[in-house]
């Protein structure tokens, strides 16, 4: 059974987010955290995981990411929240 994630990145103060998906929630999250991915998250650091959402179809997962794109920051902020109110990075909790 294949799995997509959409996931939430930040900085270190929690200024700025970069919403993404991926098929290797863990491989992708260390290519941002090394800065391997030119652009966006390596222009501003973020390289915190603050939130993932898994799916078992990428169509779904695609449809997700566009959803949370589309949505203000206090919305997004209210997600994160939700299951991460410390905000804390979660990178560690996804290794195997």
């Amino acid at each position: 059974m294949n799995q997509y994630w959409v996931y939430m990145l930040t900085n270190v103060n929690n200024r700025t987010l970069y919403i993404g998906v991926t098929g290797d929630l863990v491989r992708r999250v260390s290519e941002h955290r090394l800065k391997q991915i030119k652009g966006f998250t390596s222009k501003y650091n973020l390289r915190k995981l603050v939130y993932s959402e898994v799916f078992t179809e990428v169509d779904a997962a695609i449809a997700r990411e566009k959803q949370l794109k589309g949505w203000r920051r206090e919305k997004k902020n209210a997600l994160v929240e939700e299951s991460n109110p410390e905000w804390r990075d979660l990178y560690e909790d996804i290794l195997p």
